[in-house]
């Protein structure tokens, strides 16, 4: 054999030998496993932490009532989630590989080659049954593990780097961001002060959970304006945390006086007093602010603040209404004077009226009376003479909005609100609530789309037959008169005394006329009654089709000018009386089309 040979073989031998002694006694873990670095600690029992980092003083935070509160260096609201999930990643954390007390027993400075002379940090972690120190040495050479070390025990671990993350390396770090915590319910009264000066206080009805305005004005409050600057309050995040000096200037900090200050109360207790000053020169979007410390003044983003700063009337409920029941019954005193009540079907029908109530139409109705928007606050304190001058002493429209009462058949149905309609001014009209003091105004628009007669209110369907039911259909105009006769499906012809010749292209138009009228509905009702007619454009000579049934009956429908909506009015008689509406644009231009007397007709 060649020596150079075997020499080679001998040395690879001795590195392999070397190699494998190396890991049995260095790297290979445990032949029973890898154990835990902290086999007794459980994240939900601990008590307290405290964290020591290097050249920094000791952050202890402990646990009370389900949350985190720092104890030192200082007090504040801890950050929950940061806390237990280093106590979580502490509960599993695994060795990669150990450093035996046997292997350290020849190094003198053990200590000072793994980091733990002047540890990165060092951990005591108290629960009930069980309190452990950690040590964090330095990282390894590739710089993405770290040894760590149980006071107490020989063994060195060597664990992931990334533990590192959820260390903090100052107090800040594990500081609260939030502003304020107020669970729901927490509180049932808000004072509101600017520069010193209360402006506004609100209270929240126990039962129904909405805000009233009690200082400066007695007044319904704006109970979606609250609850989302409630919601952003809550939100709000420290940006930065300035000082805790309990010495600062805070007149320099815009904080004496605070230029708003909230105060978040339950009975006589205040939950929480939250002050907010000027900005920091550099940035116009933050404000320093006051919150959760006793000491502590920080920065906050402004934005989030500005519904606090809004005027008084800012706060005031803006709807004539705020439905906290259903509206079952609505007294009207308008055109005519009615009564809208609300069925167990929930259909609607109008008391000592006999034609059909449309229940959309009554839903809308109720909805317009119930989100109608205040677009001024007139007077605050109404006297006579303001009744008087608003239109609103001899009212032109009056709505009675009440609930279903819960005392059972004969109980008297529970008023919701009272609405008092008077004088029109430009593009407003003058409103008050009976229960009310206030004078306020609304868009004229949505004052005209309230119903004021019964009649507006019926069922807008005007006939209901197929075009099977369908005899004849006639059309008049301008003394003339053409009829045709439906002798089969799809078949027409000009009936004896009616000229003309009909084509299968006519036949078919002709039939979806006759379809189209049996489902005939009413854009709106208009007018009801002969007294107007001519303010419609009708006269004796216009445009009418009379629908024929197999019957006998006949039905007819007229026409007249064209509405502002470019709709044609027509009319229809109904239980013996005239009903004027809005008429299908669509449709008629197709009646007129094939529905209309030939040219050289008699």
């Amino acid at each position: 054999m060649n020596p150079k040979h075997t020499w080679n073989w001998l040395i690879v031998a001795a590195g392999l030998f070397a190699f494998i002694f190396f890991f049995e006694r260095h790297l290979r873990p445990p032949a029973t496993g890898p154990a835990l670095v902290l086999p007794a600690l459980r994240a939900s029992a601990v008590t307290s932490v405290q964290v020591r980092p290097a050249g920094q003083p000791e952050i202890r935070v402990e646990r009370t009532n389900g949350t985190w509160q720092i104890t030192s260096p200082i007090v504040y609201p801890a950050q929950t989630a940061s806390v237990e999930g280093l106590l979580a990643a502490l509960e599993h954390l695994l060795p990669v590989k150990y450093v035996t007390a046997a292997e350290l027993k020849g190094r003198a400075k053990a200590d000072e080659e793994f980091g733990f002379n002047n540890p990165q940090a060092s951990l005591i972690l108290q629960q009930d049954d069980y309190k452990g120190q950690l040590l964090i040495g330095a990282r390894t050479v590739p710089g993405d593990q770290v040894y760590v070390q149980v006071v107490g025990l020989p063994d060195i671990c060597v664990v992931d780097a990334e533990l590192l993350k959820l260390l903090p390396r100052s107090t800040t770090d594990w500081r609260g961001t939030s502003l304020v915590d107020f669970p729901d319910g927490s509180f049932d009264r808000l004072v509101v002060t600017n520069n010193g000066a209360k402006v506004l206080e609100l209270q929240r009805d126990a039962n129904n959970r909405l805000w009233r305005m009690t200082h400066t004005l007695q007044a319904r409050a704006n109970n979606t304006r609250i609850t989302e600057a409630l919601r952003q309050l809550q939100a709000l995040r420290v940006l930065q945390f300035v000082t805790d000096d309990p010495k600062a200037d805070l007149e320099s900090f815009g904080l004496k006086p605070a230029s708003l200050e909230l105060a978040l109360v339950r009975g006589s207790n205040t939950v929480a007093l939250l002050q907010f000053g000027k900005s920091p020169t550099n940035d116009a979007t933050r404000v320093y602010a006051r919150g959760q410390g006793p000491n502590a003044i920080v920065a906050v983003s402004g934005e989030p603040l500005k519904p606090w700063r809004g005027q008084v009337n800012d706060f005031r409920d803006p709807h004539l209404v705020t439905l906290t029941a259903r509206v079952d019954e609505v007294e009207v005193r308008g055109e005519d004077d009615f009564t809208l009540q609300r069925q167990p079907s929930n259909t609607w029908r109008i008391a000592s009226r006999t034609f059909p109530v449309d229940t959309t139409l009554a839903e809308e109705f109720v909805g317009d009376l119930g989100t109608m928007q205040i677009v001024q606050f007139v007077i605050d304190t109404a006297t006579e003479a303001d009744l008087q001058a608003k239109g609103l002493a001899a009212p032109a429209r009056q709505f009675t909005l009440k609930s279903a009462s819960a005392g059972g058949v004969g109980a008297t149905n529970a008023l919701i609100a009272q609405l008092i309609f008077g004088a029109t001014q430009e593009d407003k009209v003058f409103v008050r609530r009976a229960d009310e003091g206030f004078i306020y105004a609304v868009k004229l628009t949505d004052f005209q789309r309230l119903k004021s007669a019964s009649w507006q209110l019926r069922e807008r369907r005007i006939w209901n037959f197929t075009e099977d039911d369908v005899a004849r259909l006639t059309v008049n105009q301008g003394g003339k008169a053409w009829q045709v006769a439906r002798t089969g499906p799809g078949r027409w012809s000009p009936a004896p005394g009616s000229q003309g010749v009909i084509d299968d292209v006519a036949a078919a138009a002709l039939e979806e006329v006759a379809h189209r009228l049996g489902g005939l509905t009413a854009i709106t009702w208009t007018d009801c009654g002969d007294r107007n007619r001519a303010r419609y454009g009708f006269n004796p000579d216009g445009y009418k089709i009379t629908v024929e049934l197999k019957s006998g009956e006949k039905l007819n429908v007229e026409f007249g000018g064209m509405s502002a909506s470019q709709s044609p009015y027509a009319a229809a008689a109904l239980d013996g009386q005239t009903w004027i509406f809005e008429f299908s644009p669509a449709l008629y231009l197709f009646a007129r089309n094939y529905l209309t007397i030939p040219a050289n007709a008699p």
